[in-house]
């Protein structure tokens, strides 16, 4: 196993629909195994193939509700349907969002309060999760990146303004810019 660089916002593999996997092999359960080390050393409750450049529908998840239990795992070539998004402004504490490949910062964001997942596991072995509160949050989020959305493209118009300042100031917005979990310390 291995941890990636991730990319960071500017990078094409961020800005591109991913292709679906073809085949559930040895190569793909390493691909897995190397997301999810990347994953828990950037620390993140999720990453998309995409962010470590890989141009795949794959990514993986971890999360732990409010009753212990803990949720972790990979969503390969995933549909997703969500219950409508609330009309009105985001809380900033608790509809607050960040991502490692905008890595430092944390933007209010509506996202559907519930979500049904359906994905491939690494064995090729179909499942269903329905998802309320953070679980479908982080699932929207990481199926976004597969479309080749960031959840900064998703802000008003004020926000959007903000990350049109940061990305210039650190030189972001360009192909190539990544940082190395563990390494690097961008307070992701």
């Amino acid at each position: 196993m291995a941890v990636h660089p991730i990319r960071i916002t500017g990078d094409d593999a961020l800005h591109s629909p991913a292709a679906p996997v073809i085949e559930f092999d040895d190569e793909l359960r390493r691909l897995v195994a190397d997301m999810f080390e990347t994953m828990d050393a950037a620390p993140g409750v999720g990453l998309a193939a995409p962010q470590i450049g890989v141009p795949l529908r794959i990514f993986t998840y971890t999360w732990v509700e409010d009753s212990g239990e803990h949720v972790r795992g990979v969503a390969i070539n995933p549909t997703l349907w969500i219950t409508p998004v609330p009309a009105g402004i985001a809380d900033e504490d608790s509809e607050a969002e960040g991502c490692l490949s905008f890595p430092g910062e944390r933007f209010g964001l509506r996202r559907a309060g519930r979500a049904i997942l359906q994905a491939f596991d690494a064995d090729g072995e179909p499942y269903e999760i329905r998802a309320e509160g953070w679980l479908a949050r982080i699932f929207q989020h990481e199926f976004d990146h597969l479309e080749g959305v960031l959840y900064t493209d998703r802000l008003d118009g004020h926000d959007q303004k903000i990350v049109a300042k940061l990305t210039r100031k650190r030189g972001w917005g360009v192909p190539g810019n990544a940082w190395m979990p563990g390494v690097d310390n961008l307070d992701a």
